[in-house]
């Protein structure tokens, strides 16, 4: 027989896939997102639910509340603005294992230059723009978890949108051209041909690489503008194309270099007209390690 809890629990994976794609667009951490999931499942464990008339509405509300306190502690506990070399957490995915035409509904396919965006944001701010912009979720709704009133909440996130829409890139979402660029990329690096790897990036190309605090040396974090020194840093470490691969990055095309098995670093790009404009890297070997790594093809 099946007991309360066990139908409980089964409502709440329906929700489950929903929830992590809100807390991984507010949080920018796989592994975050996940325990705000799992902080949602403990509260409706201790609330009565013949109360709740609309479980969705109800638990999207509560990983809201969970990961603004999240972001409102993180920007407690940091002394420093966040600097311009900091990437998000990346979701992998096998190149071959989603249909291009349905990648538009996948939970996970936010970009990660958008992350970035969303991570210059105030917490309220980037909350309110995440529930609404994103998911539609009514201000209403979300004015109690901001504590301000609805009219105060379209404003935040009026404020949200406007910040986001001047920093965010375009970018060329088919998944086709994007292979294009990405192949002659590697082709480029692997045949140490400069001309070419110059040629495929937009002259005001951004480099973002994010290798985490103990990384020293060439391969330490770093931001860097314009094709010439992104195509330098490029030849400079082209010898670890070789063991490069593609795999969906967040939703676009991108490249994992993963030699044994687990990724040391892992690269999403933006692309327009045909080439790079934004490059965002991760090779914090800690924050790696960490992550689900389901890009190696059949």
């Amino acid at each position: 027989m099946t007991t309360d809890t066990e139908r409980l629990a089964a409502r709440f994976e329906e929700h489950r896939d929903h929830l992590r794609a809100v807390a991984y667009r507010m949080l920018g951490s796989v592994a975050e997102a996940e325990d705000a999931v799992q902080e949602a499942w403990f509260r409706l464990g201790r609330t009565d639910t013949d109360e709740i008339r609309n479980l969705g509405g109800w638990l999207t509300t509560v990983v809201g509340r969970v990961c603004l306190d999240l972001l409102r502690s993180r920007t407690a506990r940091r002394e420093q603005p966040m600097d311009d070399t900091f990437v998000p957490d990346p979701v992998i995915r096998p190149l071959t294992s989603i249909d291009p035409e349905q990648e538009v509904l996948q939970a996970d396919s936010v970009g990660l230059a958008l992350l970035i965006v969303l991570e210059t944001l105030e917490p309220a701010e980037r909350l309110t723009f995440v529930l609404h912009d994103m998911f539609a979720v009514p201000f209403d709704d979300i004015a109690p978890i901001v504590e301000r009133t609805p009219a105060a909440t379209r404003q935040l996130a009026s404020r949200a949108r406007r910040r986001v829409q001047g920093a965010a890139p375009s970018a060329d979402p088919d998944l086709g051209r994007q292979r294009q660029v990405l192949e002659a990329f590697l082709a480029a690096s692997r045949g140490g041909d400069f001309e070419a790897l110059l040629a495929l990036l937009h002259p005001d190309v951004v480099l973002r690489v994010d290798s985490g605090a103990l990384v020293r040396g060439a391969a330490a974090s770093k931001a860097v503008r314009g094709a010439r020194p992104v195509a330098e840093g490029a030849f400079t470490f082209r010898q670890f194309a070789g063991t490069a691969r593609l795999a969906l990055v967040n939703g676009a095309v991108g490249l994992v270099n993963a030699p044994e098995g687990g990724p040391r670093s892992v690269m999403a790009v933006t692309v327009e007209d045909g080439r790079i404009t934004g490059m965002y890297i991760l090779a914090d070997p800690e924050r790696l390690d960490r992550l689900e790594f389901t890009a190696r093809e059949d």
